[in-house]
């Protein structure tokens, strides 16, 4: 079978009252566009054209490795699609035609919808679902023998056609060639004055031509996003589904009504999620972690076995045997090496931490190179910045650093030396030296206070 589709885009989608493209508002973490391009490709879809109009160059920026096609005007879906006849003068064989706003529909259903369409010799598939509540979807109307007759527009129908569940769910499949020699024949005499594409059925059963539905087993794989409100119910159904799908493979999570993971997220067995966790972008997790409660993870790699709440986590790597938290801040550019400890109200930002240091509370530790073995004393801040440049701090193996230490940077501490607490250390201290750099404490027997 060869498969290409048109995807619709172009749409404003007023009813999010966004500054936003509607198709780019997010689902489980990735456009909604993003959703039905991957479900297109992953049902063996070639190639995939996307008709955007408003917003163009925003949607344009967010989604790579499809081809666009801009609709000048927003005339109605078979407007639209007839925006894209170029591309396909040379085209033959089936175009699926999907809307931007359904990131539900899964690969799945598009593989079996298009497969039925090619098994049936149809010119034309129609994908229906039933809803319970059918306001703003376009009715399919069947003869008595349960065949396909012609979908009535909500806007367009009688008292009578209103009362049906069976919707259009605004997914087709096409014979690439009769679809557009139709378009051309679709008229605008509705009450929107708009060029539908439902009408293209209508015009092909009267050319002679056989016309298929099929229907979805699941009615929310279909649902269509217009408001922030249906924005909000498709990403409970999406994380829902998510969750089920990682429990199934071995994940424990404690409340799936409180966790939160994204679409592209992974996470090996028998790891534990706890309440209020949120997994977000391309995060991977390993086996046997214990995550949350209270974590945020973004585009995070964590090994195995780590153990890690309430902190925020991004675009860093946690290696094995990692204890973090509680009130870490690991930022870009991070990597925490195998076994080590991340105690309460430590920030690291564009680090590497060596195997089995220990950063127990209260530092700030930026642009550094630590070794392994490294105990940090409470307090401890590395000096990275003069207030134009940044510079590096570099700790070797089994260094002590005392507390309330400033490293102020570019800083080295070799092997095995030790900082006394309370220095402040701007020259190298060499291997196995004590370094101290805080001045002699003086105590004044007899002085007026002021104060009283």
């Amino acid at each position: 079978m060869s498969l290409e589709t048109i995807i619709l885009a172009a749409g404003k989608g007023t009813r999010m009252r966004s500054k936003l493209p509607k198709v780019l508002h997010k689902v489980g973490g990735k456009p909604m566009l993003q959703h039905v391009i991957d479900a297109a490709k992953k049902a063996g879809s070639s190639r995939e054209v996307v008709v955007i109009g408003s917003g163009a160059d925003l949607v344009k920026k967010a989604i790579p490795n499809v081809e666009f096609v801009l609709q000048e005007e927003q005339l109605g879906t078979g407007h639209a699609v007839l925006s894209a006849k170029e591309n396909f003068a040379e085209s033959k064989g089936t175009v699926l035609i999907l809307c931007g706003d359904t990131p539900l529909l899964t690969s799945n259903l598009l593989k079996n919808f298009t497969t039925a369409h090619e098994d049936s010799d149809c010119a034309a598939t129609v994908l229906t679902a039933k809803m319970p509540d059918a306001t703003g979807y376009g009715r399919i109307i069947r003869d008595t023998d349960g065949t396909f007759k012609k979908i009535v527009e909500d806007k367009d129908a009688n008292e009578l056609e209103k009362k049906i569940n069976e919707v259009n769910a605004g997914v087709y499949c096409f014979d690439v060639q009769k679809l557009f020699g139709a378009l051309e024949k679709v008229g605008n005499d509705n009450s929107q004055g708009e060029y539908y594409l439902p009408d293209v059925l209508t015009i092909l059963a009267d050319a002679g031509e056989k016309i298929g539905a099929f229907r979805a087993d699941y009615a929310d794989e279909t649902l269509g996003i217009n408001s922030r409100v249906q924005l909000a119910a498709a990403d409970r159904i999406f994380r829902m589904k998510k969750n089920h799908e990682l429990m199934d493979s071995g994940v424990t999570i404690i409340d799936p009504n409180t966790t939160f993971i994204d679409y592209d997220a992974k996470i090996g067995q028998d790891t534990i999620i706890y309440p209020n966790t949120y997994i977000e972008g391309k995060t991977t997790i390993g086996e046997d972690c214990s995550i949350g409660p209270n974590i945020r993870f973004t585009d995070m790699k964590v090994g195995n076995k780590v153990t890690a709440q309430f902190s925020y986590c991004h675009e860093a790597e946690i290696c094995d045997g990692v204890t973090l938290g509680p009130y870490v801040h690991l930022r870009p550019g991070t990597t925490i090496g195998e076994n080590v400890k991340i105690g309460n109200f430590v920030e690291v930002k564009n680090s590497n931490i060596g195997e089995g240091s220990k950063l127990p509370h209260l530092q700030y530790i930026g642009d550094t190179d630590m070794g392994s073995g490294v105990n940090v004393g409470c307090g401890t801040t590395t000096c990275n910045y003069d207030g134009k440049q940044k510079f590096r701090t570099t700790i070797g193996d089994n260094a002590f650093i005392g507390c309330n230490t400033n490293l102020v940077a570019p800083v080295n501490v070799g092997d095995g030396a030790y900082i006394g607490a309370g220095s402040t250390i701007t020259k190298d201290v060499p291997k196995d030296n004590l370094a101290i750099a805080r001045a002699r404490q003086t105590n004044i027997e007899v002085w007026n206070d002021k104060r009283k």
